[in-house]
C-alpha cells in the first residue's frame, strides 16, 4: 500500500528521490505517465499490469476509451529506480504537470502521484473544504 504525503526537490535533470520507505514497494523500476487533475501518475510494474488488462477490457468502439487508453498510455514509460533512489522524469512529462522545483508526491494505495508544491497545495485545501459534500456523493460506493 502507498501512503503519504513527501516533500521533494526536483533536480536540475528532472529526477526525484523516491521516498525510502516505499522504495521496497516498487521494484527497480516503475512506470510514469500522465495523471488526471494534471499530475504524474506512477505505477509499480504489477499495478501497471492491472491497469493494462483493464484498458484493453474497453470498448474500442467508443470513442472515449480510446482517448483514455491514448491519454494513459502514449504518454507512458518505464523508468529505472537509480542507486540512490532517484528516477528521471521526461521533460514531455515535467511540462504536462508544470513541474518546478518544489513537487509532492502523493501515495494513492495502488500508485504515486507526483504533482508541483504549488498546484498541489491549492487542490488539497479545495478538497479539504470540500471533504463533507464529496463523501457525501460517495454513499453509493460503500464510502
Amino acid at each position: 500500500m502507498l501512503i503519504g504525503e513527501y516533500h521533494y526537490n526536483l533536480d536540475n535533470k528532472g529526477r526525484i528521490a523516491i521516498p525510502a520507505k516505499i522504495r521496497p514497494e516498487l521494484g527497480s523500476s516503475v512506470i510514469v505517465t500522465r495523471g488526471l487533475d494534471t499530475c504524474l501518475f506512477i505505477y509499480p510494474k504489477k499495478e501497471w499490469e492491472n491497469l493494462l488488462q483493464r484498458l484493453t477490457s474497453l470498448p474500442l468502439t467508443q470513442a472515449n476509451s480510446r482517448a483514455f487508453s491514448r491519454f494513459m498510455l502514449a504518454g507512458a514509460t518505464e523508468v529505472e529506480i537509480d542507486q540512490q533512489g532517484r528516477i528521471l522524469i521526461p521533460e514531455y512529462l515535467r511540462e504536462f504537470a508544470s513541474l518546478t522545483k518544489k513537487v509532492i508526491i502523493a501515495g494513492v494505495n495502488n500508485r504515486l502521484e507526483i504533482w508541483d508544491e504549488a498546484r498541489w497545495n491549492e487542490y488539497r485545501s479545495k478538497t479539504e473544504r470540500d471533504v463533507n459534500e464529496i463523501a457525501e456523493k460517495l454513499i453509493d460506493f460503500g464510502i
